[in-house]
């Protein structure tokens, strides 16, 4: 005769799940903020709509870290990709104009590990607070035969709101802007798959070795969290006409998105030198010039499009807020293109696209 099953015997333990619960609620309501509503544990979050804002427009998105995560698993260091998880979701709506509200969260597992859920919610918490926005709410899914312990993943979801006579965009941009770069933290979330092949294969390196050319280790190097522009850019909002979040795509795949098709950006290559950790994974994976720039952000992790009047301005809030900034370029009459001018002081000149 069969033994009966029981849920933990299908590789669901409900007593994890608690456990789970039980150690992140002081994290979540170290988040919320005045229009939060409802309380811990609740089937749906609430969130009072701003009564301060005259044509309130809701921004959303959502996103992952794509697998920076498996850097968090090799180094048993969860609470980074948390707090990337935010601060990608909040400058991604920053690009319309838009002050972050809320944020829900979704993490999965082979094997539910509440010890590994409370970091990735500590970080999550820790972005939230960093960005003014409030965890509302979430799900935990343990998914045995579809993760494979251990393995997990994680998304994000943001709500920010912008005055309808506020939103930036394309369609303000102008011939003659200047482009203000801020500087990126590191690879932020993105290029991760060939950067893990590159460490791995090539540098033939672990989490915890020495990450050459830094004084740290790769993991300290590789789970560098994903900047956050709010604090550099919301005293400035009202001088910038357009933003873009340098994500997958690097430069060209994403600045081009923040023009209108008559223009086109010119970004002068000279004016930055890409950090250390580009430059390694370049000469290490022989990538082509060309694909370093379209796979990782290379030091810069936003731009600013503005007139040439407020660039300094801007700068100078940037500054402000700890994160260095410079003029990066500007826009001139095109066909809504991005042109990678002169040569990079990283080694890694563009203009090449093969292999050296």
């Amino acid at each position: 005769m069969s033994a009966p099953l029981d849920y933990r015997s299908a590789g669901v333990d409900i007593g994890a799940a608690d456990d789970a619960k039980a150690r992140i609620r002081r994290l979540v309501e170290s988040t919320l903020t005045e229009g939060a509503r409802g309380a811990f544990g609740g089937f749906g979050g609430m969130f009072r709509m701003p009564t301060d804002v005259a044509r309130p427009l809701l921004v959303a998105s959502a996103d992952g870290v794509g697998t920076k995560v498996k850097v968090a698993i090799e180094a048993g260091r969860h609470d980074t990709v948390g707090h990337d998880l935010v601060n990608h979701c909040v400058n991604d709506v920053l690009v319309q104009g838009a002050l972050p509200l809320f944020f829900l969260d979704y993490v999965a597992f082979g094997e539910l590990r509440p010890a590994v859920v409370e970091a990735v919610v500590a970080g999550v918490a820790a972005g939230c607070r960093e960005n003014g926005c409030a965890l509302i709410g979430g799900e935990t899914a343990e998914m045995p035969g579809v993760y494979t312990p251990p393995d997990y993943d994680l998304a994000g979801f943001l709500v920010g709101c912008v005055d309808e006579a506020q939103v930036l965009g394309a369609e303000r941009v102008r011939r003659g802007d200047v482009l203000v770069a801020l500087a990126s933290s590191g690879l932020h979330t993105n290029g991760y798959s060939l950067a893990r092949r590159i460490v791995a294969e090539r540098l033939r390196l672990g989490a915890h070795d020495a990450f050459p050319g830094e004084g740290a280790s790769v993991a300290d190097v590789l789970l560098r969290v994903h900047r956050s522009y709010l604090r550099a850019l919301r005293p400035v909002l009202g001088r910038v006409h357009a933003l873009a979040h340098i994500t997958g795509g690097g430069l060209p795949g994403n600045l081009d998105r923040a023009l209108p098709p008559t223009l086109d950006a010119r970004v002068e290559l000279a004016s930055w030198t890409p950090p250390n950790p580009f430059r390694v994974l370049a000469e290490a994976g022989q990538v082509a010039r060309d694909e370093m720039f379209r796979a990782f952000n290379m030091g810069v992790g936003m731009v600013a499009i503005c007139a040439p009047e407020d660039a300094e301005a801007i700068i100078s809030a940037a500054a402000d807020a700890s994160v260095p900034a410079w003029a990066l370029g500007d826009v001139v009459e095109g066909r809504g293109a991005v042109r990678l001018e002169g040569s990079s002081g990283a080694g890694v000149d563009p203009s090449a696209g093969a292999n050296p």
